[in-house]
């Protein structure tokens, strides 16, 4: 790859890196100040009504993941007509999707939120309020994928943070008014919440439609294009509906076992979930389009190439994270939200093992995502995450305690990782599988497993307090980084690192 496709691909990361740290500050510190005001029951139902209509849309998540490969696989062989009829497809089908989302949330759904879900009588109008809102919010989030797929496409990052921060900042004054606004603040907080994605959708539509040709509405529906983005969608909804029955079906098993109180841990770790992925996935968003594009310009090891380095930076960003927030959990949480839900810590540390592997799975999918062969992962990891809610029934059917479903859930991540790997192999002979196992997964583990020693050691011999989370935390990234520099970057990595520090030396002088 060119000088100013790395160039570029730094620049997005750094941006989306930019926007992350602002909204992950702003979501730490408002999650305390809106459970304090919600309480834990009505931020359990929060947490859980909201979940219905997500339980709805695997195949909206299908469709955008076919619609930002098709979109990035026309820009890289450089097709304008193709890419424009590709997007005004793409459109439509998802005003198709929204509408029966809608259908089946106003009957399925809500039969399942008045019949099944286990809510205080006295809270169901408020339940009711949040899910009209929820459905709403959805129809605009699923009509505005493939204006999210075209900015990726073309790489323009920084709409993404800007738009963000701007959303942390309105997100931020929710989260002080509510403790003072009149009324039900279950009600008003859904309200101010469902304003933040209108606000958003407006910005990046109008954005899309004055930068990108493309974006431009049209009314097409071209059966070439459609097919084979049916075709591919087709296969990974499958995959798409397991990962949210996975997430939502587990989320209804312990409100129907353990009532809405341990909704809001679930929420707790699902956004600490959401936080992690966040953290080290930005790598993957700022490299995925030069995959894509890499392979359809035939560049087979030069994807190959950047697939490797960006699954071993995002390990890293990922264990820098992780390895400090698995041995100081328990201070964390009490500092972030001062009054932990029972089995929070439990659920949280059993994520971010789940995470490490799913982020590791997110890199090497991209590449199979690349060649449009799905069909194999699909199956198989679909299985693998659904397997987890009849497993999880029948343990908490038997006394099981409320952490095992998360368990199951880090092994099933690993297990698809390991999976995808052996399917890109089979696509791209360039790909390696030894070379993965051997001195990519390996290397990571072993910088793990060094940080994570080292922190363990200061955990066991300090008493609890920020004293001893700062010196975890300094200890364990300080150590990785210099770890991972010698063992876990490449060559090629090492010596831009090298021209980057010696550039800002000469700056500074």
């Amino acid at each position: 790859m060119s000088d100013t496709t790395n160039k570029r691909i730094a620049k997005n990361t750094l941006l989306l890196y930019v926007r992350l740290a602002f909204a992950t500050i702003v979501s730490l510190y408002t999650s305390r100040v809106v459970l304090l005001a919600l309480g834990v029951d009505d931020f359990g139902i929060y947490g859980v009504v909201g979940g219905i209509i997500t339980l709805f849309t695997f195949v909206n998540g299908s469709m955008a993941g076919a619609t930002s490969r098709f979109l990035t696989y026309e820009l890289g062989l450089g097709n304008t007509n193709q890419l424009r009829d590709t997007f005004a497809t793409a459109f439509l089908l998802h005003c198709a999707i929204a509408l029966v989302i809608v259908l089946v949330a106003e009957t399925v759904g809500l039969w399942f939120l008045t019949h099944k879900l286990v809510i205080p009588p006295e809270r169901m109008d408020a339940a009711m309020v949040l899910y009209q809102l929820s459905i709403f919010a959805t129809v605009l989030s699923i009509t505005q994928v493939p204006y999210n797929a075209s900015i990726i496409s073309h790489e323009k990052m920084h709409v993404y943070a800007y738009t963000e921060i701007l959303c942390s900042v309105l997100k931020l004054g929710i989260a002080y008014s509510l403790a003072s606004c009149p009324g039900d603040k279950l009600v008003v907080y859904g309200l101010l919440m469902f304003s933040l994605p209108i606000i958003s959708t407006v910005i990046y539509r109008t954005y899309c439609r004055r930068h990108f040709a493309e974006c431009k509405l049209r009314f097409v529906w071209n059966q070439s294009i459609l097919k084979p983005m049916l075709n591919f969608s087709g296969w990974d909804v499958y995959g798409n509906l397991s990962i949210v029955a996975r997430t939502q079906g587990v989320n209804m098993l312990l409100n129907l076992f353990f009532g809405p109180a341990m909704n809001a841990a679930a929420s707790i770790a699902t956004r600490v979930q959401l936080a992690i992925i966040s953290f080290s996935i930005n790598v993957l968003t700022a490299s995925r389009p030069q995959i894509i594009k890499q392979y359809a310009q035939g560049n087979h090891a030069g994807m190959v190439s950047l697939l490797r380095n960006t699954l071993r930076l995002n390990f890293f960003l990922l264990q820098v994270a992780c390895v400090p927030l698995l041995l100081e959990m328990d201070f964390v949480l009490d500092v972030w939200l001062n009054d932990v839900p029972a089995n929070a810590v439990a659920f949280c540390k059993l994520t971010l093992l789940f995470c490490i592997f799913a982020c590791m799975s997110s890199v090497i999918i991209s590449g199979v995502h690349a060649t449009g062969h799905i069909k194999r992962p699909s199956i198989i990891n679909g299985t693998l995450y659904l397997s987890v809610v009849p497993v999880s029934y029948f343990l908490y059917k038997n006394g099981a305690a409320p952490w095992v479903a998360y368990l199951f859930n880090a092994l099933a991540a690993f297990v698809g990782m390991l999976s995808n790997a052996y399917t890109l192999r089979i696509h791209v002979p360039q790909f390696s599988l030894r070379t993965l196992v051997v001195k990519d997964f390996l290397s990571c583990m072993a910088v793990f497993g060094v940080g994570y020693a080292v922190g363990y050691a200061l955990h066991e011999n300090m008493e609890e307090g920020w004293v001893r989370f700062l010196l975890v935390c300094a200890a364990t990234s300080i150590l990785s980084t210099g770890v991972s520099y010698v063992a876990l970057f490449p060559a090629s990595l090492r010596e831009k690192i090298i021209l980057s520090i010696r550039k800002l030396l000469r700056i500074g002088n």
